[in-house]
């Protein structure tokens, strides 16, 4: 029995390697300049603050990577050309709070 498990668990292996590598961090997507951060006070609360220096409307969001929770997005926020504005989330404070934060299209 105990060869089993050892197989059981060596086949479970590779998945879990694979799952547990770091996924490579999102771009800024073109044209916006934007700053990322935790909330001063609140450390589940992330926040994405971005300006529109291209030619076009364009709509971004913040995800945050939760830890143990599961991730979240902020608000969907559109820029014209010129402007600036901020998306925030917030992750479920039963988890280990926020591991990454990224802007997305």
């Amino acid at each position: 029995m105990a060869t089993a498990s050892a197989a059981a668990l060596v086949a479970l292996t590779p998945a879990t390697v694979v799952a547990a590598q770091p996924q490579a961090r999102a771009a800024t997507p073109p044209g916006l300049s934007c700053n990322t951060g935790k909330h001063a006070i609140d450390e589940y609360t992330g926040w994405a603050l971005c300006k529109n220096n291209g030619t076009s409307t364009q709509t971004f969001w913040v995800h945050l990577v939760c830890g143990w929770s599961p991730d979240v997005d902020g608000e969907h926020v559109t820029l014209r050309p010129g402007q600036l504005g901020q998306s925030t989330a917030h992750c479920s404070s039963l988890g280990s709070g926020i591991g990454e934060i990224s802007v997305r299209p």
